[in-house]
């Protein structure tokens, strides 16, 4: 038999030598495929890299494919009642260098000779290569499962026949449409509700940490979601065909068409790079792929965040476009019959069936302060549903009216306010305004962020995203459902006299990332600058720009001081100020940490903050001139102590001849209630032995995390073999009291740790034993301890190289040298840090663990072994040298394996 020729033109496939090759190869044909398909995917990605327009290679792809399947159809016999079809993306026209090829063989009805076929067929198309997605259906049995199942019949309403019976292919089209089954509207809902499914998935947002380009919001399944419904209902076969119609314009053909195709762009190169179908932008990929599309990193930022900026920017844009589309579509298709009910607002506005829209097409023309009114009157009417898809359109026609005259515009400047102190769904007014690019026209600073990622993982949204989050938290803090979960948040945004200041700092504080230099501080001038131009008072003015420079002074006074020192809590009070700014400032922090990453706000850091909440308010209402003594609070600590094990039995003379080897430090630092717990378990145990404790924090002051308490003989690597054994628990340390008592030979350490799910241990005897246990061996071999705990790096930390840094000074007050080690997250790491330490004779007293992401940022007060800072600067630079080169090589060695 001789085979016919595939008829459609293939300028770079030499169609005659194939059969040729096919002809002469009898039995032996697999290789002629797979060399073709080895030579086609070699020519179109030598393309890709030349920069053609994807489009050409996405549509070339399918072609040649459909080539390729044309010659192995005739491999085989078939009757005349059978068809191979193709469906989904591939039906279209349309195919990624790896994704499925999904085929359906179609009959007439079951034929044995047309089955047979079919299985060889397949086998072929596997042993050549080919990834293949395939059904074998009749006709019947495929319009019964359409009727079912919407996936099914949205496959086959962009179906095709390849090769084989082109009649029954027809009737199998015409058996699906509208008339038959799934009408325009019911179709719409399904689709719809699909939609909303595949979006809940990825959180509502198309800004995620690792997008899938798929089937994220914004992403290629939202644009076929447009094209499917509008097709279905304008019974068109492309999305062309509509352009200039009332569906949608020129300008939004062309932004959903530039959209589609960087994205195509994008994932062509994803399925390269992978050798997969792989749909998620994975960080390693985001880096390749910022180098393949010619970023480089510059003052605008690293390569791989000004590619990830420009598919943020282009996602929310076809997210825009989905909306307003998806919406005409709604109303054409479900509200088309039902009667309007118009209440008037205004000249300007009115509802239609609970939608905002405009009174006529020229009001925004006539009124540009309209461009801000609508979001103002949604803001405080909870009733108004959404803005019709018409007037969502004339606000993005006419939003260039916004210029520098609209901004100092007192009419307009406050419209925005009002806004801010509307009493409903703010941030929802909010995203309107930045999805329609409202936003970041009227606050250009604004529009500068929009899309910008900081490329890590202690940051998992864009600026702006984060941002509007901030405010949404705000909000929430209001709500008596946060009374439980934020009680100091949730009562200090009750105390707030204008809460819409907070917002106005929460909308700036990050409005100068990627400026370079210190965006708190460029971020307070721009602060100051838009209260100014908002008509706030100067007190107002200074108050929000305060805030936005100090944002950060609470975490980190709560993260990395000791809070327990009444110095530490006396210093950050005369930097607040008064009750008012401590307020403001705390229900900012704790905003701002949850919305930059939820995983950081965890029982242990929620303690601490309402710890140096509440030692603040104290100290500002004991009198910023009277500090606290630090020997009075040792006496009262002391005391009360006392009480409470004098109360539980123990002599005065036991208590004071174990206090008699301990420092001021430890009375300082720790609380009556915690003193006398671990007294009086010394007390008891009456032995040189080990006395190890396991135990659920009970007091406010360490609340969410799970203490470990360990009295030993004081040697030099205590602190590593503890460490050692806490890691190989998979529990990760968040903070660190060494006492060493020189006097009794002891040392007394308390480690307060979480799980792996940032969680303290629980009440779980179980793991108690066996962390008992271990810490029991690590000590008998406290000498001799193991190897580095090597468990694996997470994946996503591995694409984030940051190299260790090191800041190291002397502390007169404390009498030691604090060394802050910055560098990425990883197993093993604090036993490896106490390893070098041992190298260098270096003695802990005291350890601050912050883990912020993939990265943490440690403080460890430190001495030489006679108790004294550090005072070589040799010894200095050495050990900061051996931390940085042996944490670096830990990490480059993760990598490799």
């Amino acid at each position: 038999m001789k085979i016919p020729y595939f008829e459609r033109p293939l300028f770079f496939f030499n169609q005659e030598r194939f059969r040729l090759a096919l002809e002469g190869a009898g039995n032996r044909t697999i290789p002629v495929f797979k060399d073709a398909i080895s030579a086609a995917n070699g020519h179109l990605d030598g393309r890709f890299d030349e920069g053609e327009d994807i489009a050409h290679l996405i549509y070339d792809r399918a072609l040649f494919i459909d080539c390729m399947l044309h010659y192995a159809w005739h491999q085989f016999s078939w009757s005349d009642q059978v068809a191979l079809i193709a469906v989904g993306g591939y039906g279209r026209g349309e195919l990624h260098p790896r994704s499925d090829i999904d085929l359906l063989l179609l009959m007439r009805e079951e034929n044995p000779q047309d089955l047979e076929a079919a299985q060889q067929l397949l086998l072929l198309l596997w042993d050549i290569g080919l990834d293949i997605g395939h059904s074998v259906r009749t006709i019947d049995q495929c319009v019964q499962i359409a009727r079912e199942d919407i996936t099914v019949a949205t496959n086959l309403m962009e179906c095709r026949t390849i090769v084989g019976s082109s009649v029954i292919g027809s009737e199998l089209q015409r058996l699906t449409q509208p008339e038959h089954m799934w009408p325009a509207d019911q179709f719409f809902k399904a689709k719809l509700a699909e939609q909303q499914a595949r979006h809940r998935k990825y959180n509502n947002t198309e800004y995620n940490l690792e997008p899938n380009v798929k089937n994220a919001p914004g992403g290629l399944r939202d644009i076929q979601t447009i094209a499917w419904v509008a097709k279905r209902y304008y019974g068109v076969r492309t999305l062309k065909q509509l352009v200039g119609q009332e569906f949608f314009s020129e300008e939004e053909f062309a932004l959903l068409r530039g959209g589609e195709e960087f994205l195509w762009k994008v994932r062509y190169g994803l399925h390269r790079l992978a050798g997969r179908p792989e749909e998620r932008l994975l960080f390693d990929y985001q880096r390749q792929l910022a180098k393949e599309f010619g970023y480089r990193d510059s003052d605008k930022g690293l390569a791989v965040e000004q590619f990830m900026h420009r598919y943020y920017r282009t996602v929310l844009s076809l997210g825009e476009l989905n909306d307003v589309l998806l919406s005409y579509l709604d109303l054409a298709l479900l509200h088309h019959n039902s009667s309007a009910d118009i209440v008037a607002i205004n000249e300007r506005f009115q509802l239609r069936d609970h939608y905002i829209e405009v009174t006529h097409d020229n009001v925004f023309v006539e009124d540009p302060s309209a461009l801000l009114e609508i979001f103002v009157l949604m803001g405080n009417d909870d009733s108004i549903i959404g803005v019709r898809p018409e007037t969502i359109r004339l606000l993005r026609e006419h939003r260039d009216l916004i210029d520098d005259n609209f901004r100092t515009d007192p009419r307009n400047t406050q419209l925005f306010v009002d806004l801010l102190r509307c009493k409903y769904s703010l941030v929802t007014q909010l995203e309107r305004m930045k999805r329609y690019n409202i936003l970041g026209r009227y606050l250009p600073e604004f529009g500068e962020i929009i899309g910008q990622m900081q490329h890590d993982l202690f940051h998992i949204y864009t600026v702006d995203a984060h941002t509007l989050s901030v405010i949404r938290n705000m909000r929430l803090l209001r709500e008596p459902e946060a009374k439980d979960q934020f009680p100091v948040a949730w009562q200090c945004m009750r105390q707030l006299p204008k809460p819409e200041l907070l917002y106005m700092a929460g909308l700036y504080h990050d409005i100068a990332k990627g400026r370079g230099g210190d965006h708190s501080t460029l971020g307070a001038t721009d602060a100051f600058d838009f209260c100014q131009r908002h008509g706030l008072s100067t007190w107002e003015c200074r108050l929000v720009a305060w805030l936005v420079e100090k944002h950060l002074i609470m975490s980190a006074v709560s993260q990395k001081q000791d809070i327990s020192d009444p110095d530490v809590i006396h210093k950050f009070a005369a930097e607040v100020g008064d009750r008012l700014h401590l307020d403001y400032l705390f229900a900012l922090t704790v905003a701002d940490i949850n919305a930059t990453n939820p995983t950081l706000w965890t029982t242990w850091r929620a303690s601490l903050m309402r710890q140096l909440y509440n030692e603040t308010l104290r100290a500002l209402r004991r009198g910023l001139e009277n500090p606290i003594d630090r020997q009075d609070l040792i006496n009262d600590t002391q005391e009360s102590a006392m009480a409470i094990l004098t109360g539980q039995g123990y002599s005065r003379d036991s208590i004071q001849a174990l206090w008699s080897y301990l420092e001021d430090d430890y009375f300082l630092r720790e609380s009556a209630a915690e003193i006398a717990w671990q007294s009086g378990a010394i007390i008891r145990h009456n032995s040189t032995s080990d006395l190890i404790l396991v135990r659920e924090t009970t007091s406010l002051k360490h609340e969410g995390a799970t203490e470990i308490f360990v009295r030993t003989r004081d040697r030099s690597n205590v602190f590593a073999a503890v460490a050692t054994a806490i890691d190989y628990l998979n529990l990760s340390i968040q903070d660190a009291r060494i006492y060493n008592t020189e006097r009794g030979g002891y040392t007394i350490d308390t480690f307060y740790v979480l799980d792996t799910n940032k969680q303290p241990i629980g009440d779980n005897p179980a793991l108690h034993q066996k962390i008992h246990t271990t810490l029991e061996k690590a000590l008998e071999q406290v000498d001799n301890v193991g190897d580095i705990i090597s468990r694996r790096t997470p994946r996503q930390l591995k694409s984030f190289p940051i190299k260790t840094r090191t800041s190291i000074s002397n502390d007169i007050k404390t009498n030691t040298t604090i060394l802050e080690v910055i560098t990425p997250d990883r197993p093993g790491l604090l036993a490896l840090v106490a390893r070098i330490f041992l190298e260098f004779g270096i003695q802990i007293s005291n350890a601050k663990i912050t883990t912020l992401g993939e990265r943490v940022e440690d403080i460890f007060f430190i001495t030489d072994t006679n108790g004294e800072p550090l005072s070589d600067p040799n010894i200095c630079r050495q050990l900061q040298d051996a931390i940085c080169t042996q944490l670096d090589q830990q990490v480059e060695h993760s990598q490799q394996g």
